[in-house]
């Protein structure tokens, strides 16, 4: 079973597949990068697999985005400040597990 999700462009010879597959018999949703160039053309080892019964978590971390912190910044300082990470999270060790 492959079903293709969709691509995002990367460069002129690579996008990024996203697609549900059952590799080795075990369904889950792929992210891997696709080459077309003269030398070769297929997918790349780069990228990652998430199984289906960790897919759940995964699209709760991702809705967990917020749009805004995406936003380029129009100041030059503020991205050159290391950012502030919430009083209940002092290190990176802290973030939620899913």
């Amino acid at each position: 079973m492959e079903k293709d999700i969709g691509k995002i462009n990367k460069n002129d010879t690579t996008d990024i597949i996203l697609r549900l597959d059952d590799f080795g018999g075990r369904i889950g949703m792929t992210i891997r990068e696709f080459v077309t160039s003269d030398r070769y053309t297929g997918f790349t080892k780069s990228g990652v697999r998430i199984l289906a019964p960790d897919f759940l978590k995964f699209r709760e971390m991702i809705n967990s985005i917020n749009l805004e912190d995406l936003k380029d910044s129009e100041k030059k300082e503020e991205k050159e400040k290391p950012k502030k990470l919430p009083k209940n999270q002092e290190t990176l060790d802290e973030m939620p597990d899913y």
